[in-house]
C-alpha cells in the first residue's frame, strides 16, 4: 500500500471524484489521478510544459488540471473561496513542507472545503529515525541527502488531541500514511490532552516511545476494513 494505491482504492470503491493534492513536485501522484476536478498546490512544480502535454496523451484526465505555483497558505487564502465555490473535496493528499506549523495548517484548511465523507491523506507520518525526523533547516545542511518526512507526526497528535469531531489514523506503510475523516461517533476515540505548546516540545525519542499511541498506528488491512473497500 502507498498514497496512490490508497488513493485509487478510495477513488473507485468509495467513488470520490474532487481531488487537491498540495506538495505536487514533479506530478508523479498527480498526473495518474483520473478526476475531473483535480487540483495542483505548489510554490514549485519539478516540471515542463512539455511533461504536462505528454501527461494529456497518457491520463486524458489531466485535460481538466488546475495548476496553482503558490504556497498552500497563499492559495487558500487568496484562490480557494473561488476554486471551491461550487466544490467540495472528497480527498486531499497532503504532502507539502513536512513542518508540524505548515502540515496542521494545510490540514484545517483543506477541512474547510471538505465534504462529510471527505478523506484526507497525509505522508511522512512515521519516521523511522532521528534524522528522518529532522527540521527543514537540518535537512538543507545535509544538502537534502537521505529520507526526510519532518515532524509531521506532531500534527497526527495535535488532530487526536484538539479536533473530536475528526478521526486520525497512520497506516504503516509508506513512510506512514495518515488518514483524517470527520467522526460520527466521537465518544468511540480516546483522545491525548496535550497543548500545541506540548506538542511543539516534544522530541523523537518522545514520538518513538510512544509511536503506536501518538499516531494511532494501523495496519494496511485495517485501511480495507475502515473503509469497507474490496481486498481482492
Amino acid at each position: 500500500m502507498n498514497r496512490l494505491s490508497a488513493i485509487h482504492l478510495l477513488m473507485t470503491q468509495k467513488k470520490f471524484k474532487n481531488y487537491v493534492e498540495i506538495g505536487v513536485f514533479n506530478g508523479h501522484i498527480f498526473f495518474k489521478i483520473k478526476s475531473f476536478f483535480k487540483i495542483a498546490i505548489d510554490p514549485d512544480f519539478k516540471f515542463r510544459k512539455l511533461r504536462v502535454v505528454g501527461k494529456l496523451f497518457l491520463n486524458p484526465y489531466n485535460f481538466f488540471n488546475q495548476y496553482f505555483q503558490t504556497s498552500s497558505d497563499q492559495f487558500f487564502e487568496k484562490n480557494a473561496p473561488n476554486v471551491f465555490r461550487n466544490k467540495t473535496i472528497d480527498i486531499a493528499l497532503i504532502d507539502g513542507m513536512h513542518e508540524f506549523a505548515f502540515a496542521t495548517r494545510d490540514v484545517l484548511n483543506i477541512l474547510k472545503y471538505m465534504n462529510t465523507n471527505g478523506v484526507i491523506i497525509m505522508h511522512d507520518c512515521n519516521p523511522i529515525t532521528v534524522e528522518a525526523a529532522c527540521s527543514f533547516k537540518e535537512w538543507e545542511t545535509r544538502h537534502f541527502k537521505g529520507i526526510w518526512n519532518g515532524d509531521v507526526w506532531k500534527t497526527i497528535l495535535y488532530i487526536q488531541s484538539f479536533r473530536k469531531d475528526l478521526y486520525v489514523f497512520v497506516l504503516d506503510c509508506d513512510h506512514g500514511l495518515g488518514v483524517i475523516t470527520k467522526l460520527k461517533d466521537p465518544q468511540k476515540v480516546t483522545r491525548f490532552q496535550y497543548s500545541k505548546q506540548e506538542i511543539e516540545q516534544l522530541t523523537y525519542e518522545d514520538f518513538n516511545a510512544n509511536r503506536t499511541a501518538y499516531l494511532n498506528l494501523k495496519p494496511v488491512d485495517y485501511f480495507f476494513e475502515y473503509f469497507q473497500l474490496n481486498n481482492k
